[in-house]
């Protein structure tokens, strides 16, 4: 009773040193409701708010957590803000543990805080199997980007059978998936909105302004930050299928370390002052293409570029190469074939058809699942950039709005490094282990 007593004393005093909250933050610890949901702005707390009421739960009742997050990195961040909690309440926390197991063949990071009562928080990448087995109160931490939401949501849901909590929190994320549903549904939810207005006028400090000019995207700020669902009828990749593909063993930055020869394939959409340079890194192992860079170059001369484009392809051994070739970048990709020959470095002219191709079969490899791209929302919103529109001639075009954060280039330079696997053109003596 005083170890409640002082916890409920923390969270009614906004100066509390040990655990500062804004306003929304503390409604949401302050909600026992066993059904509890949560739509909230891009870094207005999400997190820190949803492992204070665990960590607090947990010390009051030594019930079990379980907190599944989109994955490995975003499950440590999670569990790391718990164990801050725990200190913060003196709760007598171990650190965090570490472990590994095998569903399947498949093989999955557990992360844990177990308390002096013998209650537990555990930490897990959100996954249909590892959803399932446990009896807790059970957190999805940003629901909507989950992969395969709907088969997660059916196995988790008979964790929390015997009377335990769901606490499920996101940023919106289109309109098919779980997180959806849930928010928008008659459903008896508790449920919790924060957009980024209301955030700063319960005390988070940031120039909202600012933040929307420097994102420079209409469409982004009124889903992230304004906390819109928008309608995904337009979008070439929806969400459901670029999340489908995010994979925590892909990669956004180069392993410096490669030294192996391995089945290397290069795409690069060339940009210089209004738009960036993507170059994006594929392996194949056997039948899936594993993202293992997306490089940005931003205002780099084009010299540099290419001196920078030929290191890359001589370190890594790369088999072939396609580059957009239809403006700024002609001179960079005929000189690196030049360098390198027809076969392994192809500069490529964007035709509506070459177009086409490149669009879909960027397409096909997301409905397939054969590619596996990394969980970073900058991707993620590139990808889902790109529109199909049908012009008045009744031709096809593929387009996206120009932002700061470029014009599709990520779409682009994965399309083209796809186009670089196709092995039909290549000769099958410059292939060497």
């Amino acid at each position: 009773r005083n170890r409640r007593m002082k916890t409920e004393a923390a969270l009614l005093q906004p100066e509390a040193p040990a655990v500062p909250l804004y306003d929304y933050q503390r409604r949401w610890v302050a909600d026992k409701s066993r059904f509890k949901i949560g739509c909230w702005t891009r870094q207005g707390g999400k997190s820190f708010g949803v492992a204070l009421e665990a960590v607090d739960d947990a010390n009051e009742t030594a019930q079990n957590w379980v907190a599944l997050s989109r994955g490995e990195r975003q499950s440590r961040e999670l569990m790391e803000r718990a164990k801050m909690h725990s200190k913060a309440y003196a709760a007598g926390a171990s650190a965090i543990e570490e472990d590994r197991f095998k569903v399947d063949d498949n093989e999955y990071k557990q992360l844990m805080i177990v308390f002096n009562g013998g209650a537990r928080i555990i930490g897990l990448p959100a996954n249909p199997d590892t959803a399932r087995g446990y009896t807790a109160n059970v957190i999805l931490d940003e629901f909507a980007i989950h992969k395969d939401s709907l088969k997660i949501w059916a196995a988790m849901y008979g964790s929390i059978t015997r009377g335990f909590k769901v606490r499920i929190v996101s940023t919106p994320m289109g309109k098919q998936n779980k997180f959806y549903s849930l928010w928008t549904g008659d459903n008896g939810y508790s449920k919790h909105f924060t957009d980024i207005y209301a955030a700063v006028k319960e005390g988070l400090d940031v120039n909202v302004d600012e933040l929307r000019k420097g994102l420079d995207d209409d469409e982004i700020w009124a889903q992230e930050y304004e906390c819109q669902f928008l309608d995904e009828a337009t979008a070439f990749l929806t969400f459901e299928l670029i999340c489908g593909c995010e994979d925590d063993s892909a990669s956004m930055a180069l392993d410096e370390t490669i030294t192996t020869p391995r089945e290397f394939y290069l795409g690069g959409d060339i940009g210089r002052k209004h738009d960036l340079t993507v170059l994006w890194l594929l392996e194949k192992l056997g039948d899936v293409y594993w993202t293992r860079a997306v490089i940005r170059l931003d205002k780099m001369p084009y010299r540099l570029q290419r001196e920078f484009i030929s290191q890359l392809i001589r370190r890594l051994n790369i088999r072939r190469t396609c580059g957009d070739a239809t403006g700024i970048g002609a001179q960079i990709w005929e000189d690196l074939q030049t360098e390198f020959g027809d076969y392994r470095v192809e500069p490529v002219v964007f035709t509506n058809a070459i177009q086409n191709d490149l669009a879909v079969r960027m397409l096909r490899t997301f409905q397939d699942h054969r590619i596996r791209i990394p969980i970073e929302s900058r991707l993620r919103n590139a990808l889902h950039s790109v529109k199909k529109v049908i012009t008045a001639a009744g031709h096809t075009r593929f387009d996206a709005e120009r932002t700061a954060d470029g014009h599709a280039d990520e779409f682009w330079g994965g399309a083209l490094a796809l186009m670089a696997t196709d092995q039909g053109a290549i000769k099958p003596e410059i292939f060497w282990a």
